[in-house]
């Protein structure tokens, strides 16, 4: 399977997985939680999931750890985009990047620039988000492209 991987894609595998969350990544976890800022299904999946890194599917998607949302939090705060705040929570490894919205909602960046974003709902709530993200890898594996996530 590595080799017809690097024939098909040019490089080697890399790093595709669901890590579980550590003590660590629950103490993050609960401390979103205190920060009132992020979703509460977020910190659900957190006190759960450590992050999900797949490197392979397409450019790549990750899921940060709760310990790199809260400190990229405490850092630069929320991005302010539409009608309220949202926090920046991962990318797909093209540039673009994903924030949750305190109603749950998940969104994307048109481009890669941080600075003035421009923002793309692309999912209702975080496992309607984990479902598209699942269709990625599912397509990614039967034909080689991953869609548009």
């Amino acid at each position: 399977m590595t080799d017809e991987f690097e024939r098909r894609h040019g490089f080697p595998p890399g790093t595709n997985e669901v890590r579980p969350a550590s003590s660590n990544d629950q103490t993050a976890a609960r401390a979103l939680a205190q920060a009132g800022r992020v979703p509460a299904d977020l910190v659900t999946f957190y006190d759960s999931i450590g992050d999900i890194t797949w490197a392979d599917v397409g450019n790549g998607y990750f899921l940060d750890p709760a310990s790199d949302v809260l400190l990229r939090l405490q850092a630069r705060g929320a991005v302010d985009a539409g009608a309220d705040q949202k926090v920046a929570i991962g990318s797909n490894g093209g540039g673009l990047s994903y924030f949750a919205g305190p109603d749950g909602s998940v969104h994307r960046t048109r481009t890669a620039s941080l600075d003035e974003p421009d923002l793309d709902k692309v999912a209702d709530d975080l496992r309607q988000f984990l479902e598209l993200l699942e269709g990625s890898l599912t397509r990614f594996i039967a034909d080689g492209e991953p869609g548009s996530l």
